[in-house]
This record gives structure tokens, sequence and C-alpha cells, in this order.
């Protein structure tokens, strides 16, 4: 996965994620949603066959990018856990 920082401050960043589209984008929104120090978490896709970009805000100058990561790796957790109960349910 590409990712590129549009622009960076304390309490935002605006990234373009390639390659994503609506079900990966809406999961990472949802998930950083989750976090109570953010204050704006949306994407954008302007064009149908264009790349995501992501805005996150934070309250209190939280700086989004630690909480961007921890948002995937609990969507990766998730993840996981559902791989796990499949495995179960064959055997």
């Amino acid at each position: 996965m590409i990712v590129k920082v549009l622009e960076l401050e304390k309490d935002k960043v605006r990234l373009i994620i390639q390659g994503e589209g609506h079900t990966f984008m809406n999961t990472l929104v949802e998930e950083i949603l989750s976090d109570p120090d953010v204050d704006v978490a949306r994407y954008m896709i302007e064009f149908q066959f264009s790349d995501p970009e992501l805005v996150v805000t934070t309250k209190g100058k939280k700086n989004p990018l630690p909480i961007i990561k921890k948002a995937c790796k609990r969507i990766t957790s998730h993840c996981d856990e559902l791989i796990k109960g499949i495995k179960k349910s064959k055997a």
C-alpha cells in the first residue's frame, strides 16, 4: 500500500492511500472515529478511479498518525480473529 502525505500538522493529516476503495476506507474511518481523541475522520474519492484522500483531525493537538496506525492494527486484529474462527469452523 502506497501512502502519500499531502499535509501534516500537529493535529491534522491529509493522506492519499493508493489503490484502496470504499470498503477499506469506510472500515478505516470507522475504526479511527472510535478513538476519543479524534475530532474528524473522513475520506473522499473525487472521481470513480481516483485514489481516496483521508483527512483526520484530533482534539488537543494530538498527532493523528499514531492514531491511524493503531486503527490499522485493530483492523488487522479483527481480521485475524475472523480467520481463526473460520479455521475452527472447518475443523
